[in-house]
């Protein structure tokens, strides 16, 4: 085969699965208008799409949201009264000498049990509704982080398939060669290893495709292979929120506030323990009879206990430390959180400028690279390995934007973490519209 043949074939594949450099420099590159020529291998799936089936289906959101109801039922129980008790009492079995008593005992909770039995269930219900909103921040990221992860994995099988064809049809283009006594069998050689090595490729990227897309299945409850095709969402890449703005969204962060509502918690709890400290009062009301004197009385009385051994003070003790231990882990989380958003945000600020110097400087100088050994092969002046290896930094390179972009999109889904949900909204709609 002629090298312009060859080499004009090579071209036009490159041409369908790589934009040209003038393509790069006058718009962004974006793997939206690859991902559209990519083979369908299912029903096409958006990030969207994916985030409302995982908070629709996730079984450990809905062991969540079941403890707020479960928290709803406590509180119910917390505001009842004790039930009265009713007794009968029979002295002797000979009618006419026996004595029969019914009384009605009503206990009567004395320093605010109730209203401490209350305000716990209140805070537990608070804490199980802050846990279902952690639950669901947390949730939304881990699904954006899978979804970018299979997509990623999606693009590189596809590029392994684009290297695959380009080192099949090479190898043809060298037997071809050494047939006609053109060029060294060693040619052959090297285009079959290439081939070889590029088929190793698409496998380890099929297999790495068929990982990403399970553990992105799993978060709706699905256990089967998944067979999906995943949609690159458009992405701005304006300047993140300044740190100090994201730093003060901390306070209304959902894992902020839970750590406060579970220091409401331990609080309340003391309360409780507190009020355990006073004994309750027993009214007690009733008749009894005599029979041998034919005359009925009424029966009039208190119980209190005495607390002369058991004043709650070990339970109290121990809640006393559960509360000072929530504080201290509050703390704790308040600096978790602010370093968690620290590195969120130097990632997101690192992509950011990874993916602006790839889409301007580096994919249409590899671009450049590409088409000057294609035209230089053509002229004669290079080898068919040089044109090989400035295709497979062509594609590595892409292959590096691709994982950056998506590093970009990570970076974002980490920062939603730490933010409030509006002000989370407002950080995506900000950063990747």
């Amino acid at each position: 085969m002629h090298p312009k043949y060859f080499v004009l074939g090579a071209s036009v594949l490159f041409a369908q699965a790589l934009p040209s450099a003038a393509q790069v420099t006058a718009q962004p590159l974006s793997p939206v208008a690859t991902q559209q020529q990519a083979p369908v291998a299912g029903p096409p799936l958006t990030l969207d799409e994916a985030i409302a089936k995982a908070l629709a289906a996730n079984p450990s959101l809905r062991a969540a949201a079941l403890d707020v109801a479960i928290a709803d039922g406590m509180r119910r129980q917390a505001g009842l009264f004790p039930n009265p008790e009713v007794s009968f009492v029979r002295e002797g079995t000979q009618r006419g000498t026996r004595t029969q008593t019914v009384q009605l005992s009503q206990v009567l909770e004395l320093g605010g049990k109730r209203s401490a039995r209350i305000n716990l269930a209140e805070r537990e219900r608070s804490l199980a509704a802050g846990n279902l909103s952690v639950a669901r921040t947390d949730l939304r990221a881990d699904v954006t982080t899978a979804y970018f992860d299979a997509l990623g994995a999606q693009e590189r099988v596809r590029i392994a398939q684009t290297s695959l064809d380009v080192a099949a049809k090479a190898t043809v283009a060298a037997e071809k060669r050494v047939t006609a006594g053109r060029v060294s069998p060693v040619e052959q050689d090297r285009a079959g290893v290439a081939q070889a090595s590029a088929r190793l490729e698409l496998a380890q990227a099929q297999s790495d495709l068929a990982i990403a897309m399970h553990t992105l299945s799993a978060y709706w409850g699905e256990t089967g292979q998944a067979n999906l095709t995943l949609i690159v969402p458009e992405l701005d890449l304006a300047p993140t929120p300044a740190l100090a703005e994201l730093e003060q969204r901390l306070a209304t962060s959902p894992q902020l506030r839970r750590a406060n509502l579970q220091v409401q918690r331990e609080e309340a709890q003391v309360g409780v323990d507190r009020a355990q400290r006073m004994p309750d009062l027993t009214l007690i009301v009733g008749n009894k009879k005599d029979d041998e004197i034919g005359r009925s009385q009424t029966v009039v009385g208190l119980s209190v206990p005495l607390p002369l051994f058991n004043r709650n003070q070990g339970s109290l003790q121990a809640s006393l430390g559960r509360a000072e231990k929530a504080r201290a882990e509050l703390e704790a989380e308040r600096l978790r959180l602010h370093q968690g958003l620290t590195n969120a945000y130097q990632r997101a600020q690192l992509s950011r400028e990874q993916v602006r110097s790839m889409r301007e400087n580096i994919l249409p100088a590899a671009q450049r690279v590409f088409d000057s050994a294609v035209i230089g092969f053509e002229a004669g002046k290079f080898g068919f390995l040089d044109v090989l290896d400035a295709q497979r930094t062509l594609l590595q390179i892409r292959t590096q934007y691709i994982q950056a972009l998506y590093d970009r999109y990570r970076a974002v889904a980490d920062l939603g973490r730490y933010a409030a949900p509006d002000a989370g909204a407002d950080l995506n709609n900000r950063i990747a519209p």
